[in-house]
């Protein structure tokens, strides 16, 4: 009974490693390589595959999908004798797994090394300047080469890469300088350029500021001419509006030889007046004023000998309004000038007397004195009548 149960155990773990022989599962983007007695009998796709237990012999399992390779550094000698260290990437993909298993013993290790005799190959015939510069077409002449020579091998190589470029360390330490040089001498073209601008627009501020002023100054400079010509204009019209009104209010009046010859007199003190006078010298014509003041003569120059009035000059709405006040300026005009004619007769009478004559009486309706002698009837009123004919009506001279 044990050896039937140990016989039945052992036929039991046979065919457990026989299923397992048997059956063989490959992933997802693998292949399998199978050989049937070291030769090689075919490949595995992905899934459930059944292959001769004891026979046939999955030897390799290929990975499909695109792998990326990174090399180490590897120093590189430039055009002009510049050691400088290169590290690649390296996309590739395995599209044949046969050719890629008894093609070639390591594709990673032939594709590294052929990368590396390319990239030489290439960097040497660039200067340093040129290998910074020209990444794309090393990593394209690299590409070809490269795809070219693995086509054989089951292998496509899709991408190549330069992941760095390092020049020896003095090179850097020159590289560093030159850039700094190069940079200054920017900074200091920049400078000069901006301080030239900004002199050029200064000045040109200062010249438009001077224009400006300029002009401005000539501006005010006409517009005060202008002001003060109009202002002339405006005060010599206006003097010649008063002179014309004082004209026309004289010849109006109708003034006689005895009111000017009062006015005269009554400039005297103001000839007089004064504290640097100390000589008072009377002029010879009072003698004619005083024998004017008696007469009613109105012969003298710049007197009309009619009375008939002027004709008026239009000065507008300046004219002032005097008619209604005439008359009675004109009474009192002839009361003081009676009491000046009578004033003067009286001295002139006493100094040739040589007594001081009796004072004359008041006159109660004017206030003035009466006249010692025959007094000069008054002129008429304007408009009354033309004054008389010289000769007529005038008492005799003193």
């Amino acid at each position: 009974m044990p050896a039937v149960l140990i016989l039945l155990l052992l036929l039991l773990i046979f065919v457990v490693v026989v299923l397992a022989k048997t059956v063989r599962i490959v992933p997802q983007a693998r292949a399998g390589i199978v050989e049937r007695f070291g030769k090689y009998k075919g490949s595995l796709p992905a899934g459930l595959n059944i292959v001769v237990p004891f026979i046939d012999k999955v030897r390799y399992m290929i990975d499909l999908r695109e792998q990326v390779v990174s090399f180490p550094p590897q120093p590189v000698i430039t055009e002009d004798n510049l050691v400088v260290s290169i590290d690649t990437v390296i996309y590739f993909q395995v599209t044949d797994p046969v050719a890629a298993t008894y093609e070639i013993a390591n594709y990673i290790q032939a594709v590294e090394q052929l990368t590396m005799t390319t990239l030489r190959n290439i960097v040497g015939g660039m200067d340093l300047e040129e290998t910074l510069t020209s990444r794309d077409a090393i990593n394209s002449r690299l590409r070809g080469v490269l795809d070219e020579a693995t086509g054989r091998w089951g292998i496509r190589v899709n991408r190549v890469e330069l992941k760095g470029i390092d020049p020896p360390p003095s090179i850097k330490d020159s590289m560093e300088k030159q850039m700094r040089a190069d940079r200054d001498k920017r900074a200091a073209i920049l400078t000069a350029e901006g301080q030239r601008q900004s002199a050029i627009l200064t000045a040109e501020g200062a010249k438009q500021s001077a224009i400006l002023n300029a002009e401005g100054d000539r501006e005010s400079q006409i517009l005060r001419a202008q002001a003060d010509r109009e202002s002339k204009i405006l005060v010599a019209q206006g003097e010649g509006q008063a002179i014309q009104t004082v004209f026309q209010a004289i010849h109006d009046g109708q003034p006689d030889q005895s009111l000017l010859a009062y006015q005269y007199l009554q400039m005297m003190p103001k000839i007089a007046e004064g504290d640097a006078n100390k000589v008072w010298i009377v002029p010879s014509e009072i003698g004619k004023a005083l024998e004017g003041l008696g007469s009613t003569m109105t012969e003298l120059s710049g007197i009309p000998k009619d009375a008939e009035p002027r004709v008026r000059v239009d000065m507008g709405s300046s004219e002032p309004d005097v008619p209604q006040k005439a008359d009675s300026t004109l009474s009192s005009t002839h009361a003081a000038v009676q009491e000046a004619i009578a004033e003067a007769k009286g001295a002139a009478v006493g100094k040739e007397s040589g007594a001081r004559p009796p004072a004359a009486p008041q006159d109660p309706a004017s206030g003035a004195a009466a006249p010692q002698g025959p007094t000069p009837e008054a002129p008429p009123a304007p408009g009354e009548g033309a004054p008389p004919a010289p000769g007529e009506g005038a008492p005799p001279a003193p």
